[in-house]
């Protein structure tokens, strides 16, 4: 539902809180107050009222120091592999309050749950890894983040379109906009929903003329349930499980596109872990590896995809089905084991986004950002079939070596050193 985030410092919250206040005396160059007012007019031919625009930019600021756009474009030493990222938001912490949270508003959830479809478990899973229950709603002034980001060359027309519809909202709601606190992309709320995905969904589920996303956690709740129900989530279906595969198993098949019965995939040897068992025969499934050939794998059904629908990474929407999960059994939390193996860093997948985009080895442009996301895999796969090699989608040290050495003139083979002449 909104683009990645990464969690900021204490120092860092108090230095944009300083240099916020301290914008006053910066030197406004004439380019950006242009491009302000052609920003302010569009809005307005765009049905936003002249009081809320004169209220929104009565300052007339600029952001010398744009915090958000570094954020943005930061980039990690080393990729989070998916178990350090599921032992980081799936923690021992967050499932026990996860699972006393559940406890505590099943009498407020099972009534959304029967109108929307959402089961209660689920909607508890978003909001815990979203906000952590409603704790840390990101401490951005939404306006402020959206229009430096709006400024901004690298995603302008997604960040303008989102500042309009938070504008919208300004002006049906009546919500004075210092209250619209959000992240540092402008996620707003107990559920972190851009602007677009409030004036399409949220929802005034306590009746009292007002949709309050921060502080009606009946609106909240209810809002994320009409999302999900909206986009096809399915009640009577769970998210998927972890499977184990053969040991002949074809990686080439894997992936969230490759859909098969669980009939099919049974055939081929997949099997579910012990102590569980595989849904129904007819169910349509996919098999996903968020860490190779060396990681764990998992068998996902139609929800899966859903969850993804609100943040496009694999790895939230496993956190999100993991920490479901452990709220409906009320199991003991236990750490994913690792494995060293796996680890990436953000250069090397950079410099294999890059590499792909220059010989043209996909049908489509990646976007260089240095994560590991379904395009990039799906990228991965082929040319790990053109340099013959398993097809899991998943960069290890020895791909990463063969696409540095690739040579256009014969492919992934190896060269044939000269022969050596003898006198």
């Amino acid at each position: 539902m909104r683009p990645s985030y990464r969690l900021l410092s204490l120092t860092t919250m108090i230095w944009l809180s300083m240099s916020a206040c301290a914008t006053s005396s910066e030197t406004v160059p004439a380019e950006y107050t242009r491009w302000l007012e052609n920003l302010k007019e569009e809005m307005v031919e765009r049905g936003i009222s002249e009081k809320t625009i004169n209220e929104v930019y009565k300052d007339n600021y600029y952001k010398p120091n744009q915090e958000v756009v570094k954020i943005d474009r930061k980039q990690a030493e080393f990729a989070l592999t998916s178990t350090e990222y599921l032992n980081r938001v799936v923690n021992k912490t967050r499932v026990e309050t996860a699972q006393k949270k559940y406890k505590e508003l099943l009498p407020i959830l099972n009534p959304i749950s029967k109108k929307y479809g959402v089961k209660p478990h689920y909607l508890i899973a978003f909001w815990g890894v979203e906000t952590n229950f409603g704790q840390n709603f990101g401490g951005y002034d939404v306006i402020e983040a959206l229009t430096t980001l709006s400024y901004d060359q690298r995603r302008p027309k997604f960040f303008r379109e989102e500042l309009y519809q938070a504008l919208k909202i300004i002006d049906n709601w009546q919500i004075d906009h210092k209250k619209m606190q959000g992240s540092w992309a402008g996620a707003m709320g107990n559920f972190q929903f851009m602007p677009s995905t409030f004036n399409a969904y949220a929802v005034d589920y306590n009746q009292d003329n007002m949709i309050d996303i921060w502080y009606s956690f009946e609106d909240a709740a209810a809002s994320a349930a009409n999302y999900l129900s909206q986009i096809g989530w399915q009640n009577n279906a769970e998210w998927g499980q972890e499977v184990t595969l053969p040991w002949n198993f074809d990686f080439k098949y894997s992936g969230r596109k490759n859909i098969k019965t669980v009939k099919q995939w049974q055939k081929m040897g997949v099997k579910a872990v012990k102590g569980q068992k595989l849904p129904a025969a007819d169910i349509k499934t996919a098999i996903i590896v968020p860490e190779g050939k060396k990681g764990k794998a998992y068998m996902v059904q139609n929800n899966f995809n859903k969850i993804m629908m609100w943040n496009r990474s694999e790895n939230y929407a496993l956190a999100i089905g993991i920490l479901a999960d452990y709220i409906k059994s009320g199991k003991t939390w236990h750490a994913v084991e690792e494995n060293p193996a796996v680890r990436l860093r953000t250069d090397d997948i950079l410099q294999i986004q890059s590499l792909i985009n220059k010989f043209g080895w996909f049908n489509q442009k990646l976007e260089e950002d240095g994560m590991l996301g379904s395009q990039t895999r799906e990228a991965l796969k082929q040319v790990q079939g053109h340099a013959k090699m398993t097809q899991d989608g998943y960069p290890d040290a020895v791909l990463i070596e063969r696409i540095k050495q690739y040579d256009p003139d014969i492919g992934f083979a190896i060269p044939v050193p000269p022969k050596k002449l003898h006198k």
